[in-house]
């Protein structure tokens, strides 16, 4: 097996990114997730049955055996990539990437088969702002009952199992109703959080919760990598497709010198994006450096998709301040990635001590 990295996408992969898109432009467009932002029910489930039921790409990281696809990170990094593209409101990161990580983590467990097929959806009951290596908040166990708090769980509020991390090592399924979730106010409200609180709750025991987290957090940072880049890909291209529309003087905006510099060096930036996550999303799928691939990604990833995502703000001029325009959706989905598994300094922190390079 070759120990080069494959940044390429393949036919298959092309064929699918196709398959995404066309079934977003039909799902998701940007007036439906603004009004949906605005609602009570921001998740749009009828997407992510869609994308479940119809497609199957809930199930992606799944083995064949376990009514999976027995695909890799590389594909689902595609459906990511498109689904940045749309600010989709579903729970795919969340519940396809990171939970099914966990339980993959576990071992066979009959929740895989469940989530694969997305019959039901979970949620790691970890803080989004959790970084792979950092520590993370646990719940006491007594008697067979879990009891405590946590907050800033993503996508909860539409969860129907949670995977709680416990105070005795173990990592827990618990039936979301039987838990009092409580929304915060987020940012991004496209992938809302929630405060889950554990009044004495039963739950059934997987495995070991350290490994477990681990391997979660570490996928969901090197796939968020793909979806930060299809949000800062749609924010250049349309930013570039609005100025050459927009006249000023005459003549496209897009002819301005210092505005072309300005694009070049954006194009630049997604360019470098889009090869640290394509890394990261073979490194997972193959094994090969997966910790330095994911670290190198993130530390790359939040810069680009926050600067792409203000440019396309401040560019697209008075539009652009509107709630009716959707480039607010994506400032927004940009800085709370940029602070998601980690943030940008975190992880070059991280690096440093991964490929023994010390501050001196």
């Amino acid at each position: 097996m070759s120990t080069q990295p494959d940044l390429l996408y393949s036919e298959e992969e092309e064929a699918l990114r196709a398959a995404v898109r066309d079934l977003l432009a039909d799902h998701c467009d940007a007036p439906g997730v603004i009004a949906r932002i605005e609602s009570d029910a921001p998740h749009n489930l009828a997407l992510w049955k869609a994308l479940t039921d119809g497609m199957g790409l809930a199930g992606l990281l799944v083995p064949e055996e376990l009514d999976g696809q027995g695909a890799t990170h590389r594909e689902a990094a595609v459906v990511l990539e498109e689904l940045g593209r749309a600010v989709a409101p579903v729970p795919y990161l969340t519940s396809a990437v990171v939970a099914t990580e966990a339980l993959l983590a576990c071992g066979t467990d009959d929740l895989l088969t469940e989530l694969a097929s997305g019959t039901s959806i979970g949620a790691l009951a970890v803080a989004l702002n959790i970084a792979p290596g950092a520590a993370y908040k646990v719940v006491p166990y007594d008697n067979g009952l879990l009891h405590g708090e946590l907050a800033g769980i993503a996508d909860a509020a539409v969860a129907d199992v949670l995977l709680v991390p416990a105070d005795d090592g173990g990592l827990y399924a618990v039936d979301a109703t039987a838990a009092t979730i409580t929304p915060q106010v987020s940012l991004d409200l496209t992938r809302p959080l929630a405060t889950v609180t554990l009044d004495g709750v039963p739950g059934r025991l997987l495995g070991d919760a350290e490994p477990a987290v681990r391997r979660a957090l570490r996928a969901g940072a090197g796939l968020l990598a793909s979806e930060q880049l299809g949000l800062a890909d749609w924010t250049l291209t349309e930013t570039v497709r609005y100025l050459k529309d927009r006249k000023q003087f005459n003549r496209p905006v897009g002819g301005f010198q210092a505005l072309k510099h300005r694009l070049a060096q954006l194009w630049l930036e997604v360019a470098g994006l889009r090869a640290a996550a394509r890394n990261a999303a073979d490194a997972l799928s193959t094994g090969r450096d997966a910790d330095v691939a994911v670290t190198v990604a993130q530390a790359c990833a939040a810069p680009v998709a926050v600067h792409a995502a203000e440019e396309a703000l401040q560019l697209h001029g008075g539009i652009g301040m509107t709630w009716e325009h959707p480039v607010h959706l994506y400032l927004k989905r940009a800085k709370a990635d940029s602070i998601a598994y980690g943030t940008a300094g975190a992880h070059r922190e991280a690096l440093a001590g991964l490929v023994d390079l010390q501050a001196p």
